[in-house]
């Protein structure tokens, strides 16, 4: 599609091994405590709801690469969200990637906002959840 809004990554080097930050970052528990509470399970195809502030989120897995991706549709809007981690020797670079995103002035009905506002309020939420919450539940 021409003219839709890039991807937000973020990215973060944490101060903890790759099998530690796989943890939280791929099981139900380990979501919830730096994202949203969810009944995620880590199985390709698995059907699961994030409970975001708009309501519950239907979200499917789409791709499982233990330690080093995760990836999830979610939504109803064709967003994607992926988790890609690279060992760095006791540390681990984390990169979320936030895909999908149509036309800036497309609507977003369940938030009732054009897709380019929805997109940059959550770029900066996504900067504060992957920086500093999960980085405090990581390495806290």
């Amino acid at each position: 599609m021409e003219n839709t809004l890039p991807e937000i990554t973020q990215t973060v080097i944490l101060n903890a091994p790759i099998q530690k930050v796989w943890d939280f970052v791929s099981t139900s528990d380990g979501i919830a405590s730096w994202f949203m509470p969810n009944d995620f399970q880590l199985e390709l195809g698995h059907e699961f709801h994030v409970q975001s502030p708009f309501g519950p989120s239907p979200c499917k897995v789409t791709e499982i690469n233990p330690p080093n991706q995760l990836s999830f549709t979610w939504d109803t809007e064709g967003w994607f969200v992926s988790f890609i981690l690279k060992e760095l020797d006791d540390k681990t670079e984390f990169t979320l990637i936030h895909g999908g995103w149509k036309q800036p002035d497309a609507l977003i009905a369940k938030a009732n906002q054009k897709s380019a506002v929805i997109r940059e309020t959550m770029s900066q939420g996504w900067e504060g959840i992957v920086q500093k919450r999960l980085r405090k539940v990581v390495e806290g």
